[in-house]
């Protein structure tokens, strides 16, 4: 066989620097798992100043769906992994979709049986069986047949796959960056399916192949691939190329016996964003199933991930995602964020509920920031400033603030015209006002300070109808503005009778 075409290949592969990958298969979504992959293969290239690829992984055309490529670089883009080639970015060593670099894989598989590291096998196989693993080595004629009558049959025509010819006897030793040397024995390893009759490669196959012409230097992936380690160890060195850095990680579990699964309807990264949490909280959070910094400390940047990750810190064990500690990575990102960058991401949440353009979505978000976990809890928290819900006199019963409904219609009836007359709409001027009465009143605290709870809990509740609010009685009389806090206000008069 020529070598030409193949030592040009070899020309074309960029050295000298740490090169990782992330290799999707376009099956629709991105699931948790998937993400933090990505997330750790993007920091081990950007801690070494390397650089991170995207392969589209899409030989398995049975289980594509479309627009799932689309989905992969949104993701992507909003998790801000960014990659130096791939195939919307180009790259030396592309086309960077499997579907695209077709013809090479069938030089290299025939390359393999030249060399006697692969064979050609004509025997009838449906694929459910070659996907259980049914095969038995030493019933397969094909393995023994000369490389002539095995020629001879490929060119008559006769179709075929191209299996790999694990050694019959001995062991294969493979090292992976987390677990070490693992030895297993060729007799337990089947003799892979590396092209099918359709021309196509088969997942493990071209991987390799793959990874080999981009110069990848780190391979990581789930631990469901180390039992296929040892025969991609082989076709290496059939190969005679170097083996790069395996890097094996832990499952993420839903509990202690089950993985992660959409199917249980488990989460994606698309349902967690839908579900309120904030992408940066997710990548936090997602970091830290499998892997852990030296230290205390839990909340991180992106950035500040890229300069501690270190592979040793992955660990062997399955982590299990817990919701309920994402919830609180997401509280701690939300109350952590600028005012102003917290408005912007808020208002559009205000705005599922609060329809009224003269309501300010900027003048809601302040309270809220430090009372919200999810941003999908924004709406049932603010509907009340869009209109009034229907409520009954006894909310404004209230053993804490000493209020009842007695009490709350003497308070609004002082507190009417006090407003009226009012004409800086402030906090300020408000909270003067209900203090000034709650003084009148003779509604102190046991230190001689005014006491304004009774005061306030009547006007909030006529405010807002509701018994739990963001911000009290001060913050939503001001953002209502006068008018509709007055309207509001005596509606409030007329169910206390």
């Amino acid at each position: 066989m020529d070598m030409t075409w193949f030592e040009e290949m070899e020309a074309r592969i960029p050295k000298g620097e740490v090169r990782t990958r992330f290799a999707p298969s376009p099956t629709g979504y991105m699931h948790v798992g998937n993400l933090r992959t990505a997330l750790y293969t993007w920091l081990i290239a950007r801690h070494a100043g390397g650089k991170f690829l995207l392969r589209i992984e899409d030989t398995d055309q049975g289980r594509l769906v479309e627009g799932a490529v689309d989905v992969i670089y949104k993701t992507m883009a909003e998790c801000h992994l960014d990659h130096d080639e791939g195939p919307d970015v180009g790259g030396p060593v592309g086309p960077y979709v499997q579907t695209e670099r077709r013809p090479l894989y069938g030089k290299y598989a025939e390359l393999l049986v030249e060399r006697g590291h692969a064979y050609r096998c004509f025997c009838e196989k449906t694929e459910s069986e070659e996907d259980a693993g049914d095969f038995d080595r030493a019933a397969d004629p094909c393995r023994s047949l000369p490389p002539e009558e095995s020629a001879r049959r490929a060119a008559a025509g006769e179709p075929f796959v191209i299996r790999q010819r694990i050694p019959e006897e001995g062991t294969t030793t493979f090292h992976d960056e987390i677990r070490g040397a693992i030895t297993v024995e060729n007799k337990t390893l089947d003799d892979q399916v590396l092209m099918k009759r359709d021309g196509l490669p088969t997942y493990n196959f071209a991987n390799v192949i793959d990874d080999h012409l981009m110069g990848i230097t780190h391979v990581v992936r789930g631990n469901e691939y180390l039992s296929s380690a040892p025969k991609y160890n082989l076709l290496y060195e059939g190969f005679g190329w170097e083996i790069p850095k395996y890097v094996h990680c832990p499952p993420v579990m839903r509990d202690q016996q089950n993985k992660m699964s959409k199917r249980h309807g488990d989460p994606s990264y698309e349902d967690l964003i839908a579900q309120g949490y904030l992408t940066d909280a997710v990548l936090n959070y997602v970091a830290l199933l499998g892997w852990s910094p030296r230290g205390e400390q839990e909340i991180f940047t992106l950035d500040e991930l890229r300069e501690i990750f270190e592979i040793d810190g992955i660990s062997k064990s399955p982590s299990i995602f817990d919701i309920e500690k994402l919830r609180y990575f997401n509280a701690t990102y939300i109350r952590n964020m600028s005012a102003e960058a917290f408005a912007a991401l808020a208002a559009p949440w205000i705005r599922r509920t609060v329809k009224n353009p003269a309501v300010d979505p900027a003048a809601i978000a302040p309270l809220l920031q430090q009372r919200t976990e999810l941003l999908t809890e924004i709406p049932e928290k603010v509907d009340f400033f869009d209109a009034l819900p229907d409520y009954g006199a006894e909310l404004f019963s209230n053993k804490k603030s000493k209020c009842s409904p007695e009490s709350a219609k003497e308070i609004l009836t002082a507190l009417l015209p006090r407003f009226e007359a009012l004409e800086s709409w402030t906090d300020e001027a408000l909270r003067a006002v209900m203090e000034g009465l709650a003084a009148e009143r003779g509604e102190f605290k046991q230190s001689g300070d005014v006491n304004p709870a009774k005061v306030m809990w009547a006007a909030r509740i006529a405010a807002a109808g509701k018994a739990v609010t963001p911000g009290g009685a001060v913050e939503i009389c001001r953002i209502l503005g006068k008018d509709e806090t007055l309207r509001r206000l005596k509606l409030g008069l007329d169910k206390l009778g």
